[in-house]
């Protein structure tokens, strides 16, 4: 939760709440804050007893975690047999790879490995045509 905040700051907030408080009252203040955090865990724990002796036996295993949409997605992807293939196709598939081939066709440069092993013409490659006309591609008379 605090992982964000460095030494420096903390000696600042200590700094400042001496400042503030003072040396005194600061104690009490600590004692006050540490017994209000543990009555709000308490009150929660309480809260999700109440909730999971309300849903029944067949909600045993129920966290609280798995209501995260990503939490939920990720438990169901591996537990579900059927959802199994969808991560065993998104395994198989590499994104960079595709867009490098995209790139490479737009380009107009053959990727090696698609040039050398496939006998599939690549469709994004230009043709070329035997006969060769100096007509321009599009008519000029239409403008």
């Amino acid at each position: 939760m605090f992982s964000d905040i460095g030494g420096l700051e903390v000696v600042a907030l200590v700094i400042l709440a001496v400042l503030i408080w003072g040396p005194d009252k600061l104690p009490q203040l600590i004692q006050d804050v540490s017994r209000f955090i543990r009555k709000i865990r308490d009150f929660s724990e309480s809260a999700k007893q109440d909730i999971r002796s309300e849903l029944g036996p067949e909600f045993k295993d129920f966290e609280f975690e798995d209501l995260n949409p990503k939490a939920f997605i990720r438990k169901q992807l591996t537990e579900n047999p059927d959802l199994r293939d969808i991560q065993e196709l998104r395994s198989s598939f590499d994104l960079r790879k595709e867009i490098d081939e995209v790139a490479d066709a737009v380009k107009g440069t053959a990727s090696a490995p698609a040039a050398a092993g496939s006998a599939t013409p690549d469709l994004l490659k230009k043709r070329d045509t035997s006969e060769t006309t100096d007509r321009p591609p599009f008519d000029a008379d239409a403008t």
